[in-house]
């Protein structure tokens, strides 16, 4: 997102006052479109690797300690900044600086511009492995992961109720426990569609115009998608800003975790979260983002 902040700059307020489409644009333009695409697609396989921690965390709590350990973290954050440069081999092979001149009153002038080297099979697979590998595949596995977390916030939410009646007759105490972890679990449920819908309406248009894009050929790119790309920017920007809101505000782990992260000179005024078993505030804390 601060890397779009010159990119929008020079775009927007520098050029359209030039005349000339100097090479120290052309290259920097290049440098932006596979700097974005590569740590785009890095938060959507983080996005994904969030996803399914907290599915394992919340479907085999009593394993979480085994499955869910630090190392395994390390490796999957690692793995979703490994896994986006060579998702975007086929753009770095497929775009480059291209030249057209010009007739000008002073004479001829060459102006430099990123476009699509060729229109054969390299070209075709960069777009399908950009539309269904990068965009449209991460949609579909979202979208069943989050049902699926949905049906077992509920389900623990559910098991904890029976453990209450069972266990002893029901009291004031009880009840507002009871109350404040059904509050939990429609609030998780509210953040968890609420992120899903937010990646859905971003990835799922660049998927299926990037797919449009491999199956129609370069003429549909041109008139079509390029028209849309600065819509899409906006998405996914707007997508990143937001995320960040929906976790700090409807999860104190996560408040507390960024807190701890920026200020670890001021660990001693946050300690960490206390876990109840008894009450079963375990759960419904694992449950939160």
């Amino acid at each position: 997102m601060l890397e779009y902040v010159p990119f929008a700059v020079y775009r927007y307020l520098v050029l359209p006052g030039q005349r000339e489409m100097p090479y120290k644009w052309a290259a920097y333009l290049l440098f932006h479109m596979h700097f974005a695409q590569i740590f785009h697609t890095a938060s959507i396989c983080l996005t994904l690797s969030l996803a399914m921690w907290r599915y394992v965390a919340i479907k085999y709590s009593d394993m979480s300690h085994i499955l869910c350990t630090e190392r395994k973290c390390s490796t999957a954050i690692l793995s979703s900044f490994i896994l986006p440069p060579i998702l975007c081999i086929p753009t770095y092979m497929v775009f480059d600086i291209h030249t057209a001149v010009v007739l000008e009153p002073t004479g001829p002038m060459v102006l430099y511009h990123v476009d699509a080297d060729q229109e054969g099979r390299l070209y075709q697979i960069n777009f399908w492995v950009h539309a269904v590998v990068i965009k449209l595949l991460p949609c579909c596995i979202l979208t069943v992961i989050s049902l699926w977390l949905i049906r077992e916030v509920y389900r623990a939410n559910q098991h904890q109720k029976k453990v209450r009646v069972y266990s002893a007759c029901p009291t004031s105490k009880m009840m507002k426990r009871q109350y404040k972890a059904d509050k939990r679990t429609d609030r998780t449920t509210k953040m968890l569609v609420a992120v899903l819908l937010l990646f859905l309406v971003t990835e799922v248009p660049q998927g299926i115009l990037g797919l449009l894009s491999g199956v129609l050929g370069r003429c549909f790119f041109k008139r079509c998608y390029d028209l849309f790309g600065e819509l899409m920017d906006a998405l996914a920007l707007l997508n990143g800003a937001i995320n960040f809101v929906l976790y700090c505000a409807m999860s104190r782990q996560f408040r507390m975790t960024f807190g701890q992260l920026m200020w670890r000179a001021h660990l001693h005024r946050w300690p960490p979260p206390t876990a109840s078993h008894s009450d079963g505030q375990t759960t419904a804390k694992t449950s939160v983002p």
